[in-house]
């Protein structure tokens, strides 16, 4: 799964000047007449007005930091975020001036925006948002900077440990390297803790139990009803995880040997591929169904080619101008990071960056050419084009309808990459559809998408509880295991402790980024496509179709994306879907080839664990 950091949207900071008829903590003056709807409305104005201006002095701090990374910019970045919070507290306590009045339409949408869009509530005190913001930076830079060091003195970054696990089939090798990158969060756990206590309280004081319950409030529903929501969706698409998971791990059992993976327990975590056993792409030689058969890995042909980074780009962007959306602004290919530079530490988790809220808009990547980096580079592209799109929309607004529809729009584009659409851009050739090639790409994709989904699932899961207490600080690693377990059927190589803090080796954790748009985007992605393919006009398997080149289409998706969150996801989604529902259906529909391999192959074994 190709991950954003949304920075500019994930911090959720709307600034405004104190009312000349407030009181320094925003609270009415005993002398200040009632507010009015018009009161309301020009404080919404001067909010919109004034986070344009604060985030960008933001984002151009926390770019700084993730593309060279010192302790200057780690301070800068620091005070910045610190500022943010600052203005954040100061808008959200003006804004309980107008809690009693009867707002509707824009205007209330706007107001309700303000007090949960904050990622990161902060107490209302400048030690407190100090002290917050100084975490959340030291979280982020531990991670960014993390390397595992052996005795010898030679050490790994997170990119050599992943090459390993992808390309390794040495039991004790993977296994060193899965362990090695879990010892540069161990020190985050403190931290951890601390972050937990300050956003807790920073949720309170905007009415809400936790950071939890903050966070699932900005879908537009009540906070359980939510938990519900995402539960059904998962059980809608797990009798397909449960075939992939039993059919993967008897070709694990036959590789390693069953005495390593047993047929009946938890396939052990570092033998996917993947660092987080996320994605599962990297087993697909293992798992192959027809070997020999067309194969859509382009990596070759990029290379063979000479695709660069900027070329790699181009080629992205020529998808989304083919709907009809306009061309980047050259400013993008001039200020964005699209390589690895040789003499700084950076963040290369891939990112997309609406720098100003206009036009200055930026992707950062360490891009190689070879096919898991096309397809983030289209990704990435989704979310610069959904900035562009709702770009007139005020500052309030300028988001995803929710934030799992930021990420689905890039993976839906992904979608429309079919055999027919990388022969016609000359990146694979004399393709030959049949049941067997099918077979093959959708296996391919499932081990990243469908193998993904409970992992989307169980990050906010876990900070779930311990956002709420459910889970305390003595049971971290436990109940993270715990919940690998049960949702993803996956055991760690080696003993883990509560000296350990697993949860904080994968950056979404200490970068306090919401996991669960991961979770929902590929469920919406499907159904998306799905629309998409209906408005084209194409009749076929769901799996076959790609819009490229369709104007029809590209409009109704257009349409869409403009909305930004000026609305409720369920008007943006019953605009494109015809629905107000999010329904996995789609995923289904689109895999029954594969569905149909996986329940054959598994006949006799056992499956679960």
């Amino acid at each position: 799964m190709r991950m954003t950091v949304l920075v500019f949207l994930a911090l959720g900071l709307m600034s405004c000047a104190g009312s000349a008829n407030s009181t320094s903590n925003g609270k009415p003056s005993a002398t200040m007449k009632p507010a009015t709807k018009a009161d309301a409305q020009a404080f919404i104005d001067r909010a919109n007005e004034e986070s344009a201006e604060l985030g960008l002095k933001i984002a151009r701090a926390e770019w700084l930091r993730q593309t060279h990374i010192t302790d200057d910019t780690i301070a800068l970045a620091a005070a910045a975020g610190e500022e943010g919070l600052a203005f954040r507290s100061r808008l959200v306590e003006e804004s309980k001036r107008f809690s009693h009045l009867k707002l509707d339409g824009e205007l209330a949408r706007a107001m309700n925006l303000i007090r949960i869009q904050n990622t990161m509530p902060a107490p209302n005190t400048q030690q407190g948002r100090a002290e917050l913001a100084q975490i959340a930076v030291d979280m982020d830079s531990m991670y960014g900077k993390g390397k595992y060091c052996k005795d010898d003195g030679s050490c790994m970054t997170l990119g050599d440990l992943s090459n390993v696990l992808a390309t390794s089939r040495d039991y004790e090798e993977l296994k060193e390297a899965w362990v090695g990158w879990r010892t540069i969060s161990r020190d985050m756990r403190p931290l951890y803790e601390r972050f937990t206590e300050l956003t807790k309280e920073g949720a309170n004081e905007l009415g809400f139990d936790d950071l939890g319950a903050l966070w699932k409030s900005g879908y537009d529903m009540g906070p359980d009803e939510f938990e519900k929501v995402a539960e059904n969706l998962w059980l809608q698409v797990k009798p397909l995880y449960d075939q992939l998971h039993c059919h993967v791990r008897a070709a694990l059992a036959e590789q390693y040997g069953e005495d390593k993976v047993a047929l009946d327990e938890p396939i052990p975590a570092h033998l996917l591929g993947n660092m987080w056993s996320q994605s599962w792409a990297n087993v697909y030689p293992m798992v192959e169904p027809y070997p020999g058969e067309s194969s859509l890995d382009v990596t070759k042909s990029l290379v063979d080619q000479e695709y660069d980074a900027v070329r790699m780009t181009r080629r992205a962007e020529d998808f989304f101008t083919s709907l009809g959306m306009p061309a980047l602004p050259e400013s993008f290919y001039e200020r964005s990071m699209l390589t690895k530079p040789r003499d700084r530490e950076v963040v290369c988790h891939a990112s997309a960056w609406p720098i100003d809220g206009e036009d200055d808009v930026r992707i950062k990547m360490c891009i190689e050419p070879n096919s898991e980096e096309l397809y983030t580079i289209y990704h990435e592209l989704g979310h610069i084009y959904y900035y562009l799109l709702y770009r007139e929309q005020p500052s309030i607004f300028k988001g995803g309808a929710h934030d799992g529809f930021h990420e689905a729009i890039g993976d839906t584009v992904v979608l429309s990459m079919t055999p027919n659409y990388l022969e016609s851009i000359g990146l694979v050739s004399d393709i030959k559809p049949n049941n067997r090639v099918v077979i093959n790409q959708q296996m391919m994709n499932a081990l990243d998408k469908i193998a993904f989904l409970p992992f989307g699932k169980l990050v906010d899961q876990w900070r779930w509880d311990v956002f709420s207490g459910k889970t305390s600080p003595n049971d971290y690693n436990a109940d993270w295991w715990k919940q690998r377990v049960e949702y993803q059927g996956i055991k760690p190589p080696v003993e883990r402790t509560e000296a350990d803090f697993d949860p904080g080796a994968k950056y979404h954790v200490p970068g306090n980024t919401s996991y669960t748009r991961y979770f929902l985007s590929t469920i919406l992605q499907y159904q998306f496509h799905r629309a998409l393919c209906e408005e084209s006009g194409y009749k076929g398997p769901l799996h076959e179709c790609s819009i490229y080149n369709n104007k029809e289409a590209g409009e109704k998706f257009k349409n869409m994306l403009s909305l930004g969150q000026s609305r409720p996801w369920q008007d943006a989604l019953e605009q494109l879907t015809g629905s107000r529902e999010m329904d996995a259906t789609a995923i289904i529909d689109y895999f029954q080839p594969l569905m149909g391999y996986l329940e054959e192959q598994n006949i006799g074994r056992s499956c679960g664990w």
